[in-house]
């Protein structure tokens, strides 16, 4: 059995997945978290698990990977999924413009010639599907292999069936600095002194770029931040994951200011989650009314009859963005024995199981299930250029 020490820095999604993986494979895994176990962005999240949102190349093999991995991660991890609440709903983009539904239809062809599932509705099928639908739209499409789960049952469910395979961890541990030897990763500073290991896996999620800095190596991982609106619990309203064709736009861009789409999906407790918004505004954990009110307008654009619903709170989260909207997968070539799983933005939920299969075929020097160089960290979008020279210290 390999005894290679691993220490993941980050207990959200993205590490606890990771944890698992390498954990059940044999590795002596440490998870270590400046705060709680799935605290930070994983449980600011909707629980996405999406294919329909993106388009062919790395990261949709990734997705499409993850989605595979997903019901055979829970069944293997058994009585400790029963908080993940894992629904195989599906999703249906709608187009309420002429634009729009050209848009549409000619993303969706090439998502099926990449191998997604995507159907197109008709007007009498969308009406069957979701009856309070707004009867303004001109097209819509399909997606059977969408899914959801709670995301912080999910990461608490990983990381559960990491630590029945050996994993340890440890919160309230803050990563200050690095310890190198011979030009080599060899330790991380904290508080509480030094945490040596093997290999470190950088899994910090938006607070990937400063760890990597502290480390000594410069990493363009920036926060992006998005807000999420939840109704009181209401009668059957929306069955489906729904959202509006431009969400595929707000995605992608990488502009800086106020971006909001309509993004509406049920929960199994009632409640109605209202997204979405995307914004840089650093670390600022500000809610603004002028942005949930534009998350609020999008959404009853989709569903009018959510007009006199209340909502009962309001919550936001920092998501790991990347300038090429690439996740960071892989070994770090500037300073040996540190890798990085970061920089999956709002996907981090659905790629997670996908991204810790890679590291761990990696890790192991195995064939990956999918090509990982799109995903390397020696990429231009990445790499930045102020990171100080790292000092050789004694462990």
């Amino acid at each position: 059995m390999n005894r290679t020490r691993v220490v993941v820095i980050g207990a959200g999604i993205i590490g606890a997945a990771c944890a698992r993986e390498l954990a059940v494979a044999g590795f002596d895994v440490l998870v270590l978290d400046r705060a709680g176990a799935a605290a930070a962005t994983t449980s600011h999240g909707e629980g996405n698990i999406l294919v329909s949102d993106k388009g062919p190349g790395p990261e949709l093999e990734l997705a499409q990977l993850s989605r595979q991995l997903w019901p055979e991660v829970l069944a293997a991890v058994g009585e400790n999924s029963a908080g993940v609440e894992w629904d195989p709903k599906g999703g249906i983009v709608v187009a309420t413009t002429a634009a729009g539904a050209e848009g549409l239809r000619r993303f969706a062809d090439t998502q099926r010639a990449a191998g997604v599932r995507a159907e197109a509705m008709d007007s009498d099928a969308l009406t069957a599907a979701e009856p309070f639908l707004t009867e303004r739209r001109t097209a819509a499409v399909y997606y059977p292999d969408d899914a959801q789960v709670q995301p912080a049952g999910a990461a608490t469910a990983l990381l559960a069936d990491a630590l029945r395979a050996g994993a340890r961890l440890r919160t309230g541990r803050e990563v200050r600095g690095a310890v190198v030897r011979g030009g080599r990763l060899t330790a991380l500073r904290t508080a509480d002194g030094p945490v040596a290991a093997d290999v470190f896996v950088n899994a910090a999620g938006p607070w990937s770029g400063e760890v990597a800095r502290r480390l000594g190596v410069p990493l363009d991982i920036r926060p992006r931040r998005g807000e999420v609106l939840v109704t009181t619990p209401l009668p059957p309203t929306v069955f489906h994951k729904v959202y509006d064709a431009d969400y595929v736009g707000a995605v992608g861009s990488g502009a800086g200011d106020l971006q909001t789409s309509a993004v509406v999906e049920s929960t199994r407790a009632g409640s109605v989650l209202l997204g979405s918004s995307r914004r840089r505004v650093g670390f600022d954990d500000r809610l603004r009314p002028e942005v949930l009110s534009a998350i609020a307008a999008k959404a009853l654009r989709l569903f009018p009859s959510l007009a006199g619903v209340h909502v009962m709170r309001a919550y936001g989260g920092f998501r790991p963005y990347v300038p090429d909207h690439l996740p960071v997968i892989g070994a770090d070539p500037r300073l040996p024995g540190l890798w990085h799983a970061t920089g999956h933005e709002g996907a981090g939920i659905g790629l997670s199981v996908g991204t810790a299969r890679l590291v761990r075929e990696m890790l192991t020097d195995s064939q990956t299930a999918i090509d990982a160089s799109p995903f390397r960290v020696d990429r231009p979008a990445v790499l930045g250029t102020d990171a100080p020279d790292v000092p050789e210290e004694e462990s």
